[in-house]
């Protein structure tokens, strides 16, 4: 499970079995872990974790797409 970022409290990585999916993310905080798509940036699954930090998740993606997309197409796409 490769980490691309963190910022604050959040973990944003892949899984490894993922290559079949669309590009997309996992944002972890303690034991949540919730899903968001990164072609448009939507959420796919919240995970438990709270609306407010949907929201800042959802920004931070979006100041980060082209890093996360870039880190998806090295593990992906190679």
């Amino acid at each position: 499970m490769p980490t691309i970022l963190r910022e604050g409290p959040f973990r944003l990585f892949f899984y490894l079995s993922d290559r079949g999916e669309p590009p997309h993310v996992q944002v972890e905080r303690d034991n949540r872990v919730a899903k968001f798509w990164l072609a448009p940036v939507r959420l796919q699954r919240t995970g438990g974790l709270r609306r407010h930090e949907i929201r800042r998740i959802e920004r931070i993606i979006e100041e980060n797409q082209t890093l996360l997309m870039e880190g998806w197409n090295v593990r992906f796409n190679s």
